[in-house]
């Protein structure tokens, strides 16, 4: 179908402000380790992205790795610039205890570290990038603007992952479990499939021989809207999964801690199809669901599933900005009102809160005060239940006008917060002591 023009609008001012980095790619990518194993929507997933058949037992073992061609990169005296970088697959475990494989990125810092200690790491958590395996956030190092007339997918994560490099402190991308390895679906938004692909990012990183990072370095998490909320999942379950990842400090922004109030958000907005992505995660981590789901879902949504599941966020804004699910349903309700309908669907949901546990270490929350997106008074509320745990949180309201885009309203406080964040997390880093405004919150927007 043609794209909607308001959502068109919002994807191509999103893509300008990113256009620094935005460079053509090809509908195929190599890989040093043989040809593509599956194509979807049009781009060769190399062959290092399909799993081997038995994997390591522990947490973060590293399956393979092989050097990464940075699209944007600069030859420099000691190296190129900013870094020098590594694609990566490792061992995880998912939410329902099983071994998993998950894909990433390690990148070497050309810059040195300034601050005290070694140079540290910081695990990036990707914002949305979509479902199909071609959206991975590592293949987006290597083409940050993926267009073929099949499938349009912007790297924008880039941005924060270069800002990081250029303050000397080494970087580890995750594309979360089931997004670009070629066994399953990418199961988006789900709290511990996320947390988990994080924090064994981390370990990946620190068996990689040619990472500088050492076990004293500091470790940092970022994360933006997806990512925000893996990263707050991450710090929430450090403790009990990964002991021995001590967190220096963690950002989480616009985090979609409650996703039934986050549903209900997206619904009939610009980015509608995350609906799709949602459904199809919680079916693969749940099957159980699945009868519930065929009861309600209608030939169309069952179409719309289907052509989501190979979909970057692009694609998604063209093809399913501002369609309702209630077009989706045999009843023609919205998924929202199946949900309070459903005492299932209730507690799967319930179990992906955010913000019933205390994090490891201190915390920066920053929302977006007009995001209608990822609604701002639940990233609020993750702030406020983390204080009341007695954590150590910083929480910065964005405060940006409403512009009428749900995208753009969501997109505007990442650019604009984005150095801040950097800043604080940098900081953190660097030892210095991490302050809390919780006393605040009771006058915060």
């Amino acid at each position: 179908m043609p794209p909607r023009p308001r959502t068109l609008a919002a994807a191509v001012a999103v893509a300008l402000a990113l256009g620094a980095q935005a460079v053509p790619a090809a509908g195929a990518t190599g890989s040093a380790t043989g040809s593509a194993t599956e194509v979807s929507r049009g781009v060769e997933i190399p062959a290092f992205y399909t799993p081997p058949a038995t994997l390591p037992e522990a947490d973060g073992a590293l399956v393979r790795s092989e050097p990464l061609r940075l699209a944007l990169s600069l030859p420099g005296l000691d190296g190129p610039l900013p870094g020098r970088a590594t694609r990566l697959m490792y061992k995880s475990t998912d939410a329902n205890g099983e071994p998993v494989a998950v894909t990433g990125a390690y990148i070497e810092p050309a810059a040195r570290w300034r601050g005290g200690g070694p140079r540290p790491l910081v695990a990036v958590a990707p914002g949305t990038m979509g479902q199909g395996d071609q959206c991975a956030a590592s293949m987006a190092l290597e083409h940050p603007l993926m267009f073929n007339g099949q499938t349009v997918s912007v790297g924008y994560e880039n941005l924060s992952v270069y800002r990081l490099l250029l303050r000397g402190v080494a970087v580890v991308v995750t594309d979360y479990v089931g997004l670009g390895t070629t066994d399953r679906l990418h199961t988006y938004v789900n709290r511990v499939d996320g947390a988990h692909a994080v924090l064994d990012a981390v370990r990946a990183a620190r068996s990689l021989g040619s990472a500088s990072v050492t076990p004293g370095s500091r470790v940092g998490l970022f994360g933006y809207s997806q990512g925000g909320g893996a990263t707050a999942a991450a710090a929430e379950l450090q403790p009990s999964y990964a002991p021995d990842v001590e967190l220096a400090g963690t950002y989480a922004g616009a985090p979609p801690a409650d996703l039934a109030e986050v549903t209900e958000a997206i619904d009939g907005g610009d980015l509608a199809g995350a609906l799709g992505w949602s459904l199809n995660g919680f079916l693969q981590t749940e099957p159980a669901l699945g009868p519930i789901v065929d009861r309600y879902i209608n030939a169309a949504g069952e179409e719309a599933l289907k052509d989501l599941s190979t979909m970057c966020v692009g694609d998604a804004l063209f093809g399913y900005g501002g369609d309702s699910s209630t077009a989706w349903t045999k009843t023609g309700q919205s998924l929202s009102d199946i949900i309070r309908a459903e005492p299932a669907l209730q507690d799967f949901l319930a179990e992906q809160r955010i913000g019933s546990l205390k994090p490891a270490g201190p915390v920066r929350v920053a929302t977006g005060v007009s995001d209608d997106l990822v609604p701002h008074e639940q990233s609020r509320r993750l702030a406020v239940d983390w204080c009341r745990k007695g954590a150590k949180v910083t929480y910065d309201p964005v405060l940006l006008p409403g512009v009428g885009s749900g995208l753009l309203n969501h997109s505007a406080p990442l650019l604009a917060d984005q150095g801040k964040a950097v800043s604080w997390l940098t900081d953190r880093l660097s030892g210095k002591p991490a302050g809390s405004n919780c006393w605040s919150m009771p006058v915060q927007p």
